[in-house]
Formats: structure tokens, sequence, C-alpha cells
């Protein structure tokens, strides 16, 4: 690998976790302490809609660390979404007293499952394609 790639590879990799480590900040910010954010970024505080904003932050700076690891985008898209939807779940779930119907942290949390049984029968799919190659090529 010749300097030149090597410096835009260390590029790409660095803007990915800077990026994906300020999503991440910001996400468990809005998570955690929805007040403080909201007076930071001049919101009106509206607990909820913080605690889902933040959740999809967290979301996508997990996906884009994740996508330095992985090399398969449905895997990378799946688990993704399986740790949003279910932080969405749970804020469903603590937030019921701010409104909202009270099926909805279950519901959603069934559609996580179903995620997550999708994301196991990819990843052995993509191990069972490994095998039989490799023994292809043996």
């Amino acid at each position: 690998m010749d300097g030149h790639s090597r410096s835009a590879k260390l590029l790409v990799r660095s803007a990915t976790v800077v990026s994906a480590l300020t999503m991440l900040v910001f996400g468990m910010w809005m998570r955690i302490d929805p007040p403080s954010f909201a007076e930071f970024a001049q919101f009106p505080n509206h607990t909820h809609f913080l605690h889902d904003a933040g959740v999809f932050q967290i979301g996508i700076g997990l996906m884009m660390l994740s996508a330095l690891v992985w090399r398969d985008v449905l895997s990378i898209a799946l688990g993704g979404f399986i740790v949003t939807n279910t932080l969405h779940a749970i804020n469903h779930a603590t937030d019921l007293e701010l409104g909202g119907s009270p099926d909805t942290w279950w519901q959603l949390g069934l559609v996580s499952l179903l995620a997550l049984a999708g994301l196991v029968a990819h990843r052995r799919q993509l191990k069972a394609v490994r095998a039989r190659e490799t023994a292809r090529n043996v």
C-alpha cells in the first residue's frame, strides 16, 4: 500500500470514528439529561422527543463504528436497527407517564426480536457460504 492509500485510509477511518463518537456523545447526552441538552441546543425541553432523538443518534454512531469492523452492509443495518429500535422501545416503556400508547414499547420490542432473528440467520448464511468457498479452495 502506498503512502497516498495509507493516508486516505487513515482519513476515512478518522472521519468515521470522530463522526461516530460525536453522534454517540450527543445522543447519550439527549438520552441521559434531556433538560441540559435542550438548554444547550436552545430547544424546548420535550423529554420523550429528546430521548428518541438521542437513541437514533446512538444508533447512527454505532452503525458507523460497526462499519469499521463488519464489511457486510445487511449485518450493519440489522445490527444498528436492533440497537436503535430496542432503545426506542425502552424509551416508550420508561416514558409511559409522558403519554403515548402503553402498547408501543412491546410492539417495538417484538420487531427488534424479529430483526435479531433475521440477523442471526443472515450471519449463519454468510458463515456457511464462507465454509463452502474455503472447502472449494482446498
